[in-house]
């Protein structure tokens, strides 16, 4: 399946400004039809839940809508899907929950590939309660995720593995079934960041078999906000800490005060238009999102070759560190003898915004040793077309030669 870029590129009014975007990482643009969604729900009739009036209505619907749509995006029970703020909201919330039942002796598995907010929650949730915490370790020449390291760190005291779906910063997707059986087979529960993951490929959550997946619409075209999956069965295991009088129903239990209705429209909205890039008629919205995602990632993926052949043109000017087999359209790299930072702003001069930075990533950038205190990050997104890699490529080199 295949879309039209240009028809894409006009439902994106930021993309007039003429701005090359290739921080899609950090967070993509918004198309025209989120940005109604969020206006027309604000403009209501709005107010909390309930089914007596119109605006109750409205706001029991923008739940219930939320839940379908990202239940349908990750392979998902509606039951299972929590509403957060952000992932590194929901994982640190999910990290105090969990560790109630955890204590000296018991283990907990984090990796050096992962962004901080699949790191630093579980740590400070070990160190509360006495377990101990264990590291997968990466090879910085490959960027690829040590899987023999893995299974001898996973252990019989060990409680919980996290695991990045795909890095961040280099791009390296882990083979998450994998990790899913080795933390099963020694009873452990896989939470797995899929942030970066979940903005370049299909989520098939029970084929992963993640525990708990966590994403943010806003890498993919949606509001800023963030969504957790897991089983409805195992979440009703877990106790958070809550209001007297909040409901103790499952997801709503872990979603403390009112929502914000007219985010969740938006982020329902950016599933809606996602679906509606590659369709088939007389299609679910499931198997709409699997052939438009698959039209994006093939999109993506050629504009990263199209990227590294010219960043390969520049030669030894250029190190880049994503290098493992199995990646999202994501690119990391470094100038020697020259700051990156410089880079960012030269390009920025250009129109062309590839932003430099550690990108909360701190593990995986220190474990590559970098002399720069930054990185140049390029990341595809669907919106992103040829033209603009030859922009950047042009605009690297000129950087190069100043």
């Amino acid at each position: 399946m295949t879309f039209d870029v240009a028809a894409l590129r006009k439902q994106f009014p930021s993309l007039d400004s003429g701005t090359a975007h290739f921080d899609g990482p950090g967070g993509t643009q918004t198309p025209r039809p989120v940005a109604e969604a969020v206006a027309n729900a604000l403009s209501g009739p709005l107010s909390n839940r309930g089914d007596g009036v119109a605006s109750e209505r409205n706001a029991t619907a923008f739940v219930t809508e939320f839940r379908a749509a990202y239940a349908d995006f990750l392979g998902a029970d509606p039951r299972g899907i929590v509403y957060g703020r952000s992932a590194t909201q929901l994982t640190l919330d999910f990290a105090r929950h969990l560790a109630k039942t955890w204590g000296p002796g018991d283990e907990v598995v984090v990796s050096r590939l992962d962004h901080d907010a699949n790191i630093r929650p579980w740590i400070l949730a070990a160190e509360r309660v006495g377990a101990t915490v264990r590291w997968a370790e990466f090879d910085p020449a490959t960027a690829e995720l040590d899987l023999d390291g893995l299974a001898e760190t996973i252990g019989p005291r060990t409680r919980l593995v996290a695991v990045t779906g795909a890095s961040n910063l280099v791009g390296t997707m882990p083979p998450i079934p994998q990790i899913a059986q080795l933390a099963h087979d020694r009873g452990a529960l896989l939470y797995v960041d899929g942030v970066h993951y979940a903005a370049h490929r299909a989520v098939d959550l029970p084929a992963l078999g993640a525990d708990f997946f966590v994403c943010s619409p806003y890498k993919f075209l949606g509001p800023h906000c963030a969504v957790l999956a897991a089983d409805p069965a195992l979440l009703e295991t877990i106790v958070p800490d809550k209001l007297l009088p909040s409901t103790d129903e499952v997801p709503e239990r872990f979603e403390f005060g009112t929502l914000p209705y007219e985010t969740m429209a938006g982020a329902t909205a950016a599933v809606e238009f996602l679906a509606a890039l590659a369709p088939a008629d007389g299609q679910t919205r499931r198997e709409r999102l699997r052939n438009s995602l698959a039209a994006t990632e093939a999109h993506e993926d050629s504009l990263r070759h199209l990227t590294q052949d010219g960043l390969d043109s520049l030669g030894s000017a250029i190190t880049l560190h994503s290098r493992a087999a199995a990646r999202t359209p994501t690119l990391f790299l470094t100038i020697p003898g020259r700051r990156s930072w410089d880079a960012y702003q030269y390009l920025a001069t250009l129109n062309v915004f590839a932003p430099a930075g550690s990108f909360y990533a701190i593990e995986p950038f220190q474990a590559l040793r970098l002399d720069d205190e930054y990185g140049l990050r390029i990341g595809m997104a669907p919106y992103n077309e040829p033209a603009e890699v030859d922009r950047l490529i042009d605009g690297l080199a000129r950087f190069l030669r100043s």
